[in-house]
């Protein structure tokens, strides 16, 4: 299968943070790293995908490779935890562009109060699944 690539350069003075915590959190189903001292991370989907984690003073920016098959699934897993991450008032935007410049998903913003609803909705169908 051809590989493609999206990136999203994401606005945020909390680059450095934000990563930190994508790898902690995901790297709880998925093989991550972030190293504090060259501000660069990844995020490794098994049979899916890589996503390279760059951070500035100023930008987060997301290179992720992966097959047609699961390059959009991939933006929105990366992109609507990154956007969960930063809710708020000011929250983050987070939108891909592939490689042929074509435009990819995009998530967020999200207000505090979407992301606490999405939290229980997963919660229920969490417990739905078990129940069965």
């Amino acid at each position: 299968m051809e590989t493609l690539a999206s990136t999203a350069v994401v606005k945020t003075d909390r680059a450095a943070r934000y990563a930190k915590q994508m790898a902690a959190h995901m790297g709880r189903k998925i093989s991550t790293a972030f190293a504090e001292d060259t501000l660069l991370g990844h995020l490794t989907f098994p049979e899916r995908g890589t996503c390279l984690m760059k951070c500035d003073d100023s930008t987060l920016t997301f290179e992720l490779e992966s097959t047609s098959e699961h390059l959009e699934n991939l933006e929105k897993i990366i992109g609507g935890h990154l956007a969960r991450f930063g809710a708020g008032p000011n929250g983050l935007v987070v939108r891909w562009v592939r490689a042929d410049k074509q435009p990819g998903t995009v998530q967020g913003p999200y207000t505090k109060e979407e992301v606490a609803q999405r939290r229980r909705e997963y919660q229920l169908r969490q417990q739905q699944q078990n129940a069965n």
